[in-house]
């Protein structure tokens, strides 16, 4: 009987787990946790964890109960598509920013008292001609999306920058979409800026 010893190198096994969640490869990644623990694994960033809705999910876990909530309505609609026809794709999209803002948060959720700051993604719409006037780089930096297919005369939707929540009645964000710093806010309006935009904008 063969006994010898495979060692393995850490790189190796992070470059496998890498291209692991590229492909989708769930089981293949829980492998890898089994053999060398999950936090092996676990990025310190939480932006380096969540680039996705999926990442979300898996960050938070299937008993958290916005991940439940979110997955027994799909269940019960049959299929995601019909999910949309009866939820609308503001809801759907809600849902999923819940998820991930409360992904990003790690735990941290506003307790709405004096001195606390929360934030949230600030967007703008600009007119053709605005964009016209920006420089490649700036463009990028702003993550512009097209908003034709949305009930708007704008040009573009960009993520400009993130603000603390208002305390008045013209508050127009909902509280389990803040995030606890002005960085995530910068990021999760970038990242997922085309859920932020079903969201906030009506699809023609």
């Amino acid at each position: 009987m063969n006994n010898e010893i495979i060692e393995i190198q850490k790189s190796n096994a992070l470059a496998a787990y890498d291209a692991a969640r590229e492909a989708g490869a769930d089981s293949t990644m829980k492998v890898l946790e089994a053999l060398f623990g999950e936090e092996t694994f676990k990025p310190k960033d939480v932006t380096e964890r969540i680039k996705t809705f999926e990442d979300a999910c898996r960050e938070l876990g299937d008993d958290h109960q916005f991940v439940l909530a979110y997955k027994e309505l799909l269940h019960t609609a049959t299929s995601e598509n019909v999910f949309l026809e009866a939820y609308g794709l503001d809801m759907v999209a809600y849902m999923k920013l819940r998820i991930i803002c409360a992904a990003l948060n790690e735990g941290w959720i506003p307790q709405f008292i004096s001195g606390e700051r929360r934030y949230y993604p600030w967007f703008w719409l600009y007119t053709e001609q605005e964009i016209q006037d920006m420089d490649e780089e700036e463009k990028i930096a702003r993550r512009l999306i097209p908003t034709g297919d949305y009930r708007t005369g704008y040009a573009g939707f960009a993520s400009a920058h993130s603000n603390h929540a208002p305390s008045n009645p013209t508050a127009n964000v909902g509280s389990l979409l803040c995030l606890k710093n002005e960085a995530l806010a910068i990021y999760c309006g970038k990242q997922f800026i085309d859920l932020w935009a079903d969201f906030r904008l009506i699809r023609r």
